[in-house]
C-alpha cells in the first residue's frame, strides 16, 4: 500500500514575518508533530494578508497535490483565511486537505469555524472604526497612517491574547471542553454536544445554555 503523501502550506502576513520567518517554524513543527515520521514532499511559503484570498503559492500547492495526489496540510485553519467565501471555495476543491488543530472536522464544521472568524473579524474592524472616528472628532491627531496601521495591530493582537487567556481559564469552560474531549472521540455532531452537554448541566461562560457555535469556539480554542 502506498503511503500517503503531504504538502505543506505555511503563511505569514507581513514582509517583516518574511525577513524573520516569525511564525512559520512553529507552524513546522505543528506539521511534523501531526506527520510523525512521515516528511512532506513540499513545502509552499505564502506572505500574505489573511483577508486576501489571491494566494500565488497555495494554487502551485494545490496543483502539485492535484499532480501527486498528495493531501493538503496546514497547521492552523485561522492561517488560511478569515474569509468565509474564499474558504468555502477551498474546501470544495478536489484536494484532500488536513487542519492539524482539527484532524477529523468535516467540511461543515470547518465552514462554521471560519464564518465565526470572520465575524470576529468584522466586529474588531467596526470597533476600530469608531474609536478612530470619535478620537478625531476630539481633535485628536492620528499620525502617519502607517504607524497608525503598525499600533493597531499591536492593540489588536493584545486584546484578543487577553480575550483569549480569560477564556482559557474561565471554569466553565474548562469542565466543558474535558467532557467535550470524550465526545470528539466518539465522532458527535456539533447540536449532538451541545444538546448533551445541556442534559448533564453544563453552562457556556455567561451560565447559558451552549448552541453548536459556542462548541464549535470551545473546540478551536482549547485545541481539541
Amino acid at each position: 500500500m502506498e503511503k500517503q503523501k503531504y504538502v505543506a502550506y505555511l503563511r505569514q502576513s507581513t514582509k517583516k514575518q518574511q525577513n524573520s520567518g516569525l511564525g512559520v517554524e512553529a507552524q513546522r513543527e505543528i506539521i511534523q508533530k501531526y506527520l510523525k515520521d512521515t516528511i512532506p514532499i513540499s513545502e509552499y511559503i505564502e506572505t500574505e494578508s489573511g483577508k486576501k484570498s489571491d494566494r500565488p503559492k497555495l494554487s502551485e500547492a494545490l496543483g502539485e497535490c492535484r499532480k501527486t495526489g498528495a493531501t493538503l496540510i496546514v497547521a492552523k485553519l485561522d492561517r488560511l483565511s478569515r474569509n468565509v467565501a474564499f474558504t468555502s471555495k477551498l474546501l470544495e476543491s478536489d484536494v484532500e486537505i488536513v487542519f492539524c488543530d482539527f484532524p477529523k472536522a468535516n467540511k461543515l464544521v470547518l465552514h462554521i469555524i471560519s464564518s465565526i472568524a470572520e465575524y470576529e473579524a468584522g466586529l474588531i474592524s467596526q470597533r476600530t472604526k469608531q474609536s478612530l472616528k470619535a478620537k478625531k472628532a476630539r481633535g485628536f491627531s492620528l499620525g502617519k497612517p502607517e504607524n497608525l496601521l503598525e499600533k493597531l495591530d499591536k492593540a489588536i493582537e493584545n486584546s484578543n491574547r487577553t480575550n483569549r487567556m480569560k477564556a482559557l481559564d474561565n471554569p466553565n469552560n474548562k469542565r466543558a471542553a474535558a467532557f467535550l474531549r470524550v465526545l470528539i472521540k466518539e465522532e458527535k455532531s456539533l447540536s449532538e454536544m451541545a444538546r448533551i452537554l445541556n442534559k448533564e448541566g453544563f453552562v457556556t461562560s455567561q451560565g447559558k445554555e451552549f448552541k453548536p457555535s459556542q462548541v464549535s469556539v470551545l473546540i478551536k480554542r482549547y485545541g481539541l
